[in-house]
């Protein structure tokens, strides 16, 4: 006779994960070795241990990030589309998943965190539609007088260090970094420091739906501390402070001034109907003279 399947032990206790960090394409562990608890919104249930980003993992991932700059940067826009809609796919493939992060993140209903996870993705695919025609919207050919033509072309910032929105752990975190990887930029962004879930899980769809590795790092922590070392970074080249706390914000404007970093603060303009603003945010116009007839 076949042996029983085991019945389950009542006393047996979970086995909580320890979440790594996102940096470069890879999952590495933070120098210092730091964690963090990660509690359920409601009953503050044990969900995980999220790894706790120090300044040297938020240094690294400037530096991944401008790695990886020159080639996603000059990539064709209709590859950069293509990307981001493999993510939305994949995002889709694991609804589930993110719909019980997100359930326990924020205290919602099931119904409303599946509403969620489909406007996140839904607010991807938006995103994915616009790397191939920002420049109809951004640029132009300008009129001069003489033997010239003379082109507006819209071009990526560089690297840019994004505080995502605390409360909204999976819909405002697209919100805020599609549009600039959309555009070409590079991203080292700091996740929800209490929902910090929805965005490791994010990060395991990125590392396998073809975005270059490196394009967007994924930090979790303390996001006062690891907002500041990204604000006053010299390879930084422009910062959204969308998620930084309201006392915090005139200080990392100071900081982001050193090196003339452009700063935005879009505040809530994450959870209305997107628009091209936040893309326009994170490029930069260069026009170009060229001779007629050359």
């Amino acid at each position: 006779m076949p042996d029983k399947p085991a019945q389950p032990d009542a006393a047996r206790l979970a086995v909580r994960k320890t979440y790594k960090l996102y940096v470069g394409g890879a999952f590495p562990r933070s120098e210092s070795g730091r964690s963090y608890q990660v509690r359920a919104a409601k009953g503050g249930e044990l969900l995980a241990f999220a790894a706790q980003a120090s300044r040297k993992d938020a240094r690294d991932a400037v530096e991944a990030a401008r790695a990886a700059f020159g080639a996603w940067s000059s990539a064709t826009a209709y590859n950069r589309g293509q990307v981001l809609y493999r993510a939305a796919e994949m995002i889709e493939g694991r609804a589930g998943q993110f719909a019980g992060e997100i359930l326990a993140a924020e205290g919602m209903s099931m119904t409303a965190a599946r509403r969620t996870v489909a406007a996140a993705i839904d607010r991807l695919v938006w995103y994915a539609g616009w790397p191939d025609k920002v420049a109809q919207v951004a640029g132009g050919a300008n009129q001069v007088a003489g033997p010239y033509f003379n082109f507006s072309v819209p071009e990526p910032t560089g690297v840019v260090a994004v505080i995502a929105p605390a409360e909204s752990s999976l819909l405002g975190l697209v919100s805020v970094v599609a549009p600039v990887i959309a555009t070409g930029n590079a991203a080292v962004v700091v996740a929800s420091e209490e929902r910090p879930l929805p965005a490791i899980t994010l990060s395991e769809v990125l590392a396998t739906c073809d975005l270059p590795g490196g394009v967007v790092n994924m930090l979790t922590g303390r996001t006062g501390e690891l907002a500041a070392v990204l604000a006053g970074h010299f390879d930084v080249n422009a910062i959204d402070i969308t998620g930084a706390a309201a006392g915090s914000r005139a200080e990392l404007a100071r900081l982001a001034a050193a090196n003339v970093k452009r700063v935005f603060l879009g505040e809530d303009d994450w959870a209305e109907t997107p628009t091209p603003r936040r893309m326009l945010a994170f490029t930069e116009t260069k026009t170009v003279w060229h001779p007629v007839g050359s």
